[in-house]
């Protein structure tokens, strides 16, 4: 329960800055909704993985290039979810914030990030059971 609840505070923290470089970016660049939230979504990826890994589940006892492999490949795949929802809302509602976008996909993509985050990612390994 405890780890539920970190990592919903650690994902408000990745959904802020998600948001945040989203709105900066669509204001500050000629980038489109779609270019630019591969870059948001990036950023908050690096982000949470740090806070993750230091507060939400700790060390897994893998090394530090292992555990980043396993929390790409769940995050990539939980950002294709993300960037899929949030492309689906922004095409069907073109005049939609794309900011409100983000917020609905990012919720769809959480509970697959924390079961592949805990159970693949940050799992204590073979070695440090």
């Amino acid at each position: 329960m405890k780890r539920a609840f970190l990592f919903s505070i650690v994902g408000g923290a990745g959904f802020l800055i998600d948001a945040s470089m989203l709105a900066w970016l669509l204001w500050a660049t000629s980038l489109g909704p779609f270019i630019a939230r591969i870059v948001a979504i990036a950023t908050a990826m690096c982000f949470t993985f740090w806070l993750n890994r230091n507060f939400t589940f700790g060390r897994s006892g893998r090394g530090l290039a292992a555990e980043g492999t396993r929390y790409g490949g769940v995050g990539i795949s939980a950002a294709i979810l993300n960037y899929a929802v949030y492309s689906a809302i922004v095409l069907a509602f073109p005049a939609l914030w794309p900011v409100f976008a983000v917020a609905v996909a990012s919720l769809v993509a959480m509970v697959w990030s924390f079961l592949g985050y805990s159970r693949f990612v940050f799992g204590r390994s073979a070695s440090s059971k």
